[in-house]
């Protein structure tokens, strides 16, 4: 299998080459990604388990999914196609924001991304791709902010930066 190569980017999102995804995160070059939020009917906001085989931040809780866009996609594209590859189903997303952050792992990778945020809704049970997703719940949007001050342990180090940003612009944008 071919290493999944991910878009390195400047500050301002402009493409500066390509990079083996491993080696990107183990240098912590800033790279391209997206998140995507799905968020139902009761503004509940689907988290995924990460599946346990994952070589990093396995069992951890995280959005619905996100991963790096490829060369040739859309930031709509990409994350339309790996919530489809991950959760096994189709939405209309919308990107709302993007910003960078830089979150370090206990294995010593390092994302430093340039994060595409995207929102879409849902009101039905996805059909999850066990080698990427170990399990999935709804949980509003308060329950997810309060659980993550009481064990903030079992979420991916960059769903509590990005939820953060999340949140903020909901807030801002009475979303």
């Amino acid at each position: 299998m071919i290493e999944e190569k991910v878009i390195l980017v400047n500050e301002q999102d402009q493409p500066i080459g390509l990079m083996n995804k491993l080696e990107a995160h183990e240098k912590a070059i800033l790279h391209r990604a997206f998140s995507v939020f799905v968020l139902n009917d009761n503004n509940e906001i689907m988290l995924q388990q990460r599946a346990h085989q994952k070589y990093h931040s396995p069992l951890l809780w995280t959005n619905t999914c996100c991963s790096h866009q490829r060369d040739v996609e859309t930031n709509i594209q990409a994350g339309t196609r790996r919530l489809f590859e991950e959760m096994g189903f189709q939405t209309e997303l919308k990107e709302l924001f993007h910003f960078i952050y830089k979150a370090p792992f206990d294995n010593g990778l390092t994302e430093h991304e340039l994060d595409h945020v995207m929102i879409g809704y849902f009101n039905g049970n996805p059909e999850i791709n066990t080698e990427e997703v170990e399990s999935w719940k709804w949980m509003s949007i308060e329950e997810v902010k309060m659980d993550m001050r009481i064990q903030p342990e079992i979420y991916t180090v960059w769903f509590k930066i990005i939820f953060d940003e999340f949140y903020h612009y909901l807030e801002e944008h009475k979303i």
